[in-house]
């Protein structure tokens, strides 16, 4: 049996689960990412765990990737549980004016972002020509292990989220565009925005 050629750097689908296992929901991510590795994808898919190694997941994008899904728990005024794809439009990602802050265990994907343009601009790199972010509506980011019933009855969803994005040829069928205020933010309650 031949092993398939890797895909082209260019041609390379990244979905990182970022979040914090021990903050309760904050670990949404890390969860729908290791059902998601259960699962047959193509081979210019990748998923990934990255848990709170944003830096690491920056570097890891700046080695090319088409396309970067970022799932996580957002806050964007829901009920718990809401999962929501959000469009990161090219705008959004322009590198802030000031080096974003990094906390090695509070990555946000605004912060993640922030990084990833900082690093771009300053060290070269590649930058995805598309952003998504699966994310779900956190109920309780206090310290434990563990996501809380309704966040993890939203697990599966954000799965299906994800595969409905790699289906999809331009992967906009069902997300919403983020809006350029930067308030807006992709970020957990409790963890405030980086600026994007």
């Amino acid at each position: 049996m031949t092993a398939s050629p890797s895909p082209e750097p260019s041609e390379r689908t990244l979905v990182a689960g970022i979040g914090n296992v021990f903050l309760g929901d904050d670990g949404f991510g890390v969860e729908v990412v290791q059902r998601l590795a259960r699962r047959p994808l193509p081979p210019h898919v990748e998923a990934v765990d990255i848990g709170v190694r944003g830096v690491h997941l920056a570097y890891q994008v700046l080695d090319g990737c088409d396309t970067l899904i970022l799932v996580d728990a957002v806050h964007r005024g829901g009920a718990p549980g809401t999962v929501r794809v959000i469009e990161v439009t090219e705008q959004d990602r322009a590198a802030p004016d000031e080096v974003p802050v990094v906390d090695g265990h509070r990555m946000t994907p605004d912060a993640v972002l922030a990084l990833l343009e900082t690093l771009r601009t300053g060290i070269g790199g590649s930058a995805p020509r598309r952003v998504f972010v699966v994310g779900c509506e956190p109920a309780d980011l206090t310290e434990g292990i563990g996501l809380s019933a309704p966040v993890a009855a939203a697990v599966d969803e954000a799965v299906e989220s994800v595969l409905r994005l790699l289906d999809e040829p331009s992967g906009r069928g069902a997300a919403e565009r983020r809006t350029a205020d930067r308030n807006s933010g992709v970020a957990a309650e409790g963890r405030p925005p980086a600026p994007l």
